[in-house]
């Protein structure tokens, strides 16, 4: 059985802004890809929640304990949703996805095409781009240079395979965006390691039309600290 926490309070915070009445609490941080996955889906569903920072720098065990109460693994992003945790960002798209029945989860058959890019983005463009960004732009420790290659070496074959994707059709899943397009967009939205796309033009397309959907909101606006 699931662990249950208190149902949220009926005002909601998302980023410090009031929105009004909510099912949902997502726990996260800014500088997380994987926590604006969660809340990119939350927000072009046009599902409210509310916000609770993490301060994901700080050792483990001082992390806000509501926080720690509802995070099997210790990780961000966390979402409860109606007194319910889930976690893991992959996981938590595709329950969003199934519940809503949008985004992917419209039926059965594209809900699992959607697990399958979703598998595919957590061992390839879900591990190659936020570990090369880890150790550009956060880590105290240099990586040693043959990992770094051997990261953007990867991104390059992530980045062509989803080039390639596009050739035929606008969307991972053909028709429409999904948590699939989601999930890969969210660590290149960021955009903070001089990453080049200059030879992955439809896939450049592809970033400009998620950025230009109904409801979109940037990843540190949405994920800011509350004051």
């Amino acid at each position: 059985m699931r662990p249950t926490w208190p149902a949220p309070s009926i005002t909601i915070f998302m980023g410090g802004v009031l929105y009004g009445a909510a099912m949902h609490i997502l726990y996260g941080h800014p500088e997380s890809g994987h926590t604006y996955k969660v809340a990119l889906c939350l927000a072009l569903m046009d599902e409210t929640f509310e916000y609770r920072w993490v301060d994901v720098f700080a050792p483990r065990e001082q992390r806000r304990a509501d926080f720690q109460a509802v995070s099997r693994y210790g990780e961000i992003p966390v979402l409860v949703d109606d007194g319910e945790p889930w976690v893991q960002s992959n996981s938590i798209l595709l329950h969003l996805a199934g519940k809503h029945r949008a985004l992917g989860g419209e039926s059965p058959q594209r809900l699992e095409r959607a697990r399958e890019w979703l598998f595919w983005e957590a061992n390839r463009i879900g591990l190659s781009l936020p570990n090369l960004r880890h150790y550009l732009k956060f880590s105290d420790v240099a990586a040693p240079q043959a990992v770094l290659d051997w990261l953007h070496a990867r991104l390059q074959f992530d980045l062509r395979r989803l080039d390639d994707e596009f050739r035929a059709h606008p969307w991972l899943l053909g028709d429409g965006p999904s948590v699939a397009d989601i999930a890969c967009f969210a660590y290149l939205h960021y955009d903070d390691i001089g990453l080049d796309l200059a030879d992955y033009p439809r896939l450049q397309q592809w970033v400009k039309r998620m950025r230009e959907q109904p409801r979109f909101v940037d990843a540190r606006t949405a994920l800011r600290k509350p004051a």
